[in-house]
């Protein structure tokens, strides 16, 4: 009997978060990306009850590359705040689910700076250590340049070296490989497409909204963000449906 033909592989969604904290008051800049910690916690829940397993971008890897199928959802963290480790972590744990979290090697400890400009209150940064205890509780750390570079204002080489100096500066910190890397500000060129390419990366994600597939190029992957405003029937549209591939072409 001929073998019967391999299912297709659902579109996967990698769901993007930054911080998972109580929104600042009304009129904060970008109060959009907080997410409660409750509201977390209910999210991760859904996904469990109905069927998704989390996953980091490596475990995630062979559904991206369509050897693998399965009721899979990407899991990611932006720039690496420490409320990550305090409110995400438990929560990811008591799912069994996994996830990368994009670390900026420069600021370790320190803040978000880059955005200091705009008003944007200043957070703490996971320190080294409490990046060692992310990995430590099963999670992934991937790359987000050394200094959240916006790589569109740099020149070719000075890119490259933010790229690879903070993919070498988290290796050593961790002692273990990171495979994946994130375009800080969502900002790229196709040079920095094929730096990514050079460099070794595994995938590259974007700010692009869409949830992604095999055809899909790994050093261009779209995601599906989470805000503040997410209500759980959203998630749920963002997640199993088409609801955010609706403007993609």
């Amino acid at each position: 009997m001929p073998a019967t033909p391999a299912s297709p592989q659902r579109p996967i969604p990698i769901l993007v978060y930054h911080q998972i904290s109580e929104a600042p008051p009304k009129g904060a800049p970008f109060r959009s990306l907080y997410v409660s910690p409750a509201s977390f916690s209910r999210q991760m829940a859904m996904l469990k009850l109905l069927g998704y397993q989390g996953l980091s971008m490596s475990a995630l890897l062979p559904y991206l590359r369509g050897e693998k199928t399965g009721k899979v959802v990407g899991i990611t963290f932006d720039d690496g705040y420490r409320n990550n480790l305090t409110h995400a972590l438990p929560v990811l744990q008591r799912q069994g689910f996994s996830s990368t979290c994009y670390a900026v090697s420069g600021l370790l400890g320190k803040t978000n700076e880059w955005d200091q400009g705009i008003g944007m209150a200043q957070v703490p940064l996971m320190t080294a250590d409490e990046l060692r205890l992310w990995v430590a509780g099963g999670q992934e750390v991937g790359s987000h340049t050394q200094n959240h570079a916006r790589l569109l204002q740099s020149d070719d080489p000075t890119a490259l070296l933010d790229m690879t100096g903070d993919r070498a500066a988290l290796e050593g910190l961790l002692a273990t490989p990171v495979r994946h890397f994130c375009y800080p500000f969502g900002e790229y060129a196709p040079q920095h497409v094929a730096m990514a390419r050079q460099a070794g990366f595994q995938t590259v994600t974007t700010t692009q909204r869409g949830r992604s597939s095999a055809r899909n190029d790994l050093m261009e992957l779209p995601r599906v963000p989470v805000v503040r405003s997410t209500s759980l029937p959203v998630f749920w549209l963002k997640v199993a449906t088409a609801y955010e591939d609706r403007d993609r072409t």
